[in-house]
């Protein structure tokens, strides 16, 4: 019972998994999807075939290059091995370039038997006829050390071995019997690059390698094709190898004195001759201290001695097999994916990929220098698949993002003015659960009506005009910099001062407020036909401090302002109906514009105010003499000018529409000087 239901767990949380992944792909879209999913692809191939793709090959051979030589084991000369060369001076006493002189390998060869050896190997080609050969044929017969002559064919080297050189190269061996010498391969390969890497494979049709020869053992050997593992001097005055000039050993005056230096050894003997046989190794990507040089080859027989030895040592590179080679390319590009996909800040960022350059860098240095083969180890392939999968996948979520942010600012747009919107798309922090107290202008709409309206008409066509009315207005707000709070039916709850304060914050509040009245008239005339008539749209507007901030829970939050300042302006909006006005704006409005169209419209005292306050209409139709008059007019009123009523009555029979002066003159009768109206609202 309890796995059934861990079954049935799983289960579900694998079901609850679609939803996400589907909107993610929906969110990437299908032509986004396929391009990474292509460049995650090329990524991955690279990050494991990178050793077969042009160019990339000659990065990772190069990389290797340094891994190998960095990594090789310092030592001192090899006592197990020793060359024996024909080298430019041997040429010069001999007289002979090309085939090198018979008599004098015959003489060695008779010298080096007296010496005791363990084995002779003989990287040289008789190919073909010379007037010496019946005597390295008799020198061959007396051989009692095992001794290997190198054989090539012409079905495995086609280009340096005619089936006529085979056959004289046969021929010759047969003639050497009884003597103790038979056939080895002395075959080697270099990687394109003409560089020595590797063991070469070693066809059935050869007989064995020289190492393999010389040891008669070591059968693991047979068809090992690893790295070959090439040493350093620990002092180049002392080399790896002792190489001793074919002519100092041919000569029989001197047995005594080399035998310690070729008792007991394995003897290698062929060319030390400048451009012939000569191999570039890994080794020669550095300058060399002898020469200075860089670029220097090494002879191919330096290479059979150096297999030779890493046999004798019993050593060979550990393989990384190819599953673990493609767990790696796709741990490279899921890495990369994950990398682009991370939202961190730049310097984790910065800290991240460089642990991850670091990585790539040092975990083949590391293998290396612990006998692993990084031969074929894609390490170019890991940064090219890790840049593709980080490019492609960092597109497709810079893309998601760019959507995201698009419709997060479309959102904060309908709420916010833009540039406070682009403020916080840019300062995320801005949202973070707090409130603080600014000095705001707050603003509060009514449409006159709207309730008994929505009773009359059919559903739909009350969320198509409020929905329609709330736009308009909002528009409005967002034009004259205003930050919508909130909508409360068909009322709108705006203001400006918060989360960016202006200057000119007062002037804004103020002719968005005229400006919205005018809209709510435009929405008025343009009602679709049937609709009964719609209300008047009231307007107040008042400066005071308030609670500004994102108030809510971590998982929901609204940006609000809350206090004093905000009930003032809803009593403000609530009192143009009693007042006869359309908008309406307190004395703390006024102080601070620099608009100069306000009339005074007397004193009124509102719930939830100890204090009555001097209240203002905006009336940008009027002159400014206009204005000053009537505001000069109601000053000496208060001051107890009889004068003055007198005249505010004039200048309502001069302009009977004027329902707000009217009402203006009514209050101014009941108060009297200095007095104000209780307003209940």
């Amino acid at each position: 019972m309890p796995d059934s239901v861990e079954r049935a767990s799983i289960a579900t949380r694998l079901r609850g998994l679609g939803p996400p992944v589907r909107k993610t792909i929906k969110q990437i879209g299908p032509t986004r999807l396929v391009v990474t999913a292509v460049f995650l692809a090329l990524g991955l191939l690279f990050a494991k075939y990178s050793w077969n793709i042009m160019l990339a090959r000659d990065a990772e051979r190069a990389l290797y290059d340094v891994r190998a030589l960095l990594a090789a084991t310092l030592a001192e000369t090899d006592q197990r091995i020793v060359m024996v060369t024909f080298n430019e001076e041997t040429l010069r006493l001999t007289g002979r370039r090309s085939p090198l002189d018979r008599a004098m390998l015959a003489s060695a060869l008779i010298q080096l038997d007296k010496m005791k050896p363990k084995a002779i190997g003989i990287d040289i080609l008789v190919d073909q006829p010379t007037p010496e050969d019946q005597q390295l044929i008799d020198a061959f017969r007396t051989m009692r050390t095992p001794t290997y002559l190198g054989l090539a064919t012409n079905a495995t080297n086609k280009a340096f071995m005619t089936l006529d050189q085979e056959n004289f190269l046969r021929d010759f061996q047969k003639q050497t019997a009884p003597g103790n010498v038979r056939f080895t391969s002395i075959r080697v390969q270099a990687d394109q690059d003409d560089v020595m890497r590797s063991w070469p494979d070693q066809p059935r049709v050869l007989p064995p390698l020289m190492a393999n020869s010389l040891t008669q053992g070591f059968p693991e050997y047979r068809d090992h094709q690893g790295s070959i593992r090439y040493r350093l001097p620990v002092n180049f005055d002392r080399p790896v190898f002792d190489k001793l000039p074919v002519e100092l050993i041919a000569n029989p005056d001197l047995v005594e004195a080399l035998k310690p230096q070729i008792e007991d050894r394995y003897v290698l003997i062929g060319g030390n001759i400048p451009d012939v046989d000569q191999f570039q190794t890994p080794a020669s990507r550095m300058k060399d201290p002898v020469t200075g040089l860089v670029g220097e080859t090494t002879i191919g027989l330096e290479i059979h001695a150096t297999m030779l030895a890493q046999m004798l040592d019993h050593f060979m590179f550990k393989q990384i097999p190819g599953w673990g080679l493609w767990l790696i390319a796709i741990g490279v590009v899921v890495l990369g994916a994950l990398t682009a996909m991370s939202n961190m800040k730049i310097w984790k960022l910065s800290l991240i990929l460089i642990v991850q350059a670091g990585a790539v860098v040092a975990v083949p240095f590391i293998w290396q220098f612990n006998g692993v083969d990084t031969q074929g180890l894609p390490v170019f392939g890991w940064a090219i698949g890790w840049i593709f999968a980080y490019s492609a996948v960092g597109t497709a979520a810079r893309g998601i993002g760019s959507e995201q942010r698009n419709f997060a600012a479309s959102a904060l747009g309908k709420y916010l003015p833009r540039d406070i919107a682009a403020d916080i798309m840019k300062n995320p922090e801005r949202l973070q659960l707090h409130g603080e107290k600014r000095e705001i202008f707050a603003l509060f709409s009514d449409l006159e009506g709207f309730t008994k309206l929505s009773h009359q008409i059919e559903p739909e066509m009350v969320a198509f005009l409020l929905n329609h009315y709330l736009d308009v207005l909002s528009e409005t707000v967002l034009e004259y910099g205003g930050t919508i709070d909130k909508f409360v039916g068909d009322a709108v709850v705006a203001f400006w001062g918060a989360p960016i304060s202006r200057p000119d914050d007062a002037d804004r509040a103020v002719k968005c407020a005229v400006a919205m009245y005018e809209a709510g008239e435009k929405f008025r005339r343009e009602a679709p036909e049937g609709v009964p008539p719609i209300g008047v749209t009231r307007i107040g507007v008042h400066r005071g401090e308030a609670i500004v901030g994102n108030f809510g829970g971590e998982g929901r939050i609204q940006y609000t302002a809350l206090g004093d300042s905000m009930n003032t302006a809803a009593r403000l909006e609530g009192a143009n109906k009693y007042l006869k006005t359309k908008t309406l704006v307190s004395d703390t409005v006024v102080e601070k514009s620099t608009l100069g169209y306000f009339r005074p419209m007397g004193r009124i005292a509102v719930s939830g105010r100890s204090t009555p306050m001097i209240i203002y209409e905006p009336v940008p139709d009027f002159s400014a003499t206009a204005v000053q008059q009537f505001t000069d007019t109601l000053r000496r009123f208060d001051d107890g000018d009889t004068t003055a009523l007198a005249e505010f009555e004039q200048m309502a029979a001069n302009n009977p529409d004027d329902k707000a002066l009217a009402n203006l003159i009514k209050r101014l009768h009941e108060v009297g000087p200095g007095g104000y109206s209780a307003l209940d609202k």
